[in-house]
């Protein structure tokens, strides 16, 4: 089965669904290179190894911390991957471990493509999402989904993740296609006319 989600002249994005909370690992491949990333090491690291294996991935991104986005990062580091975490969620992974912290406005070059980091807390303190420079694609994490943000029950804050969303997302062209951790993708422009409804229902 193709793992091929999205593409055009200068990069490949890979997709699989992995686990019982059915998360999205994506890999981002420069097609003058072949060099790759992995987005969230999440589960089923067997799978995840072969992809990396096939589609020549040098290192591993979390965009956040979460158990269902880190439960193959402990096998991917055993494989020789470096994984890199915001320092704000890095307490979570301190039972599979992380090697580099990510910080915000950085730029993380895949070949000759650069990722560029957006820090955006309120699903979790350190949750990033990662902006692909010279293309519409941004890898959301559990930010920002079809229908609204992520949840902010389990040590996130509802006020700053609008707040990440109103001036950190919304802010990026309407043709912006949003790839979440986990569901479908969408758009900036179908998502950002919602916001206020968002913040009156209060999730």
């Amino acid at each position: 089965m193709t793992t091929l989600h999205w593409a055009d002249s200068r990069l490949e994005i890979h997709k699989v669904v992995v686990g019982p909370y059915e998360n999205n690992v994506f890999v981002l491949r420069c097609r003058d290179t072949g060099e790759s990333i992995l987005i969230d090491a999440a589960n089923e690291h067997d799978r995840l190894l072969e992809l990396c294996r096939r589609l020549d991935v040098r290192r591993v991104l979390e965009t956040h911390g979460h158990h269902d986005h880190i439960g193959a990062v402990a096998a991917m580091r055993e494989a020789g991957y470096e994984v890199a975490v915001a320092s704000q969620d890095a307490p979570m992974l301190k039972d599979v471990g992380y090697d580099v912290f990510l910080d915000d406005a950085e730029v993380i070059e895949v070949g000759s493509l650069r990722l560029h980091a957006i820090h955006n807390p309120g699903h979790t303190p350190g949750s990033i999402s990662f902006l692909v420079e010279g293309s519409p694609v941004l890898f959301s994490g559990d930010t920002l989904f079809p229908g609204g943000p992520g949840n902010t029950n389990y040590g996130g804050n509802f006020a700053t993740i609008i707040d990440s969303l109103d001036n950190r997302l919304f802010t990026l062209p309407s043709n912006t296609v949003v790839m979440p951790g986990h569901g479908v993708d969408t758009t900036i422009g179908n998502e950002r006319p919602h916001l206020a409804h968002w913040v009156e229902r209060g999730w």
